[in-house]
């Protein structure tokens, strides 16, 4: 039997190709240059901008600096899979600063990865990851990795 790949949330990251060619996907409005994720189709979210742009995808960058980090010890809502009757597992969150894009962006750590690895301004690469799975389906998320080399 062959499980499908879903994205928790389609749209917000490239599931095909290499880890190098993962990225998450944002828009860039064509009239005040912000960027915005998740992505945005349908009107640009800065205040300031003049208005009268395009709002077209981009790929974000694939490194950033932590910015902020903490363990979850609770069990999160919906689109969060999970099994009610599964032991539960805390997991380490990452909010990491994209410079290029002046945003900062949340997401788990890989796994492997606790709060004891990482330290504010230490630099990571987002991966993919897998987020649940069962019998039929794997969903899939981006993980925050720190940088080795």
């Amino acid at each position: 039997m062959r499980r499908t790949r879903t994205p928790v949330v389609a749209g917000w990251f490239t599931q095909d190709g290499a880890e190098g060619d993962f990225r998450l996907l944002g828009t860039r409005c064509s009239a005040c240059s912000a960027v915005f994720f998740p992505r945005e189709d349908d009107f640009c979210r800065d205040p300031a901008c003049p208005g009268g742009g395009e709002l077209r995808e981009v790929p974000l960058s694939r490194r950033g600096r932590v910015w902020s980090y903490t363990d979850g010890r609770y069990r999160p809502p919906a689109p969060y899979p999970s099994d009610p009757e599964a032991v539960w597992r805390p997991y380490t969150l990452v909010a990491v600063e994209l410079e290029a894009e002046a945003m900062v962006v949340l997401g788990q750590a890989a796994p492997g990865v606790g709060v004891g690895d990482l330290a504010v301004g230490m630099e990571v690469e987002l991966v993919p990851g897998v987020l649940a799975e069962d019998a039929e389906t794997v969903w899939t998320t981006w993980h925050w990795r720190p940088v080795t080399s």
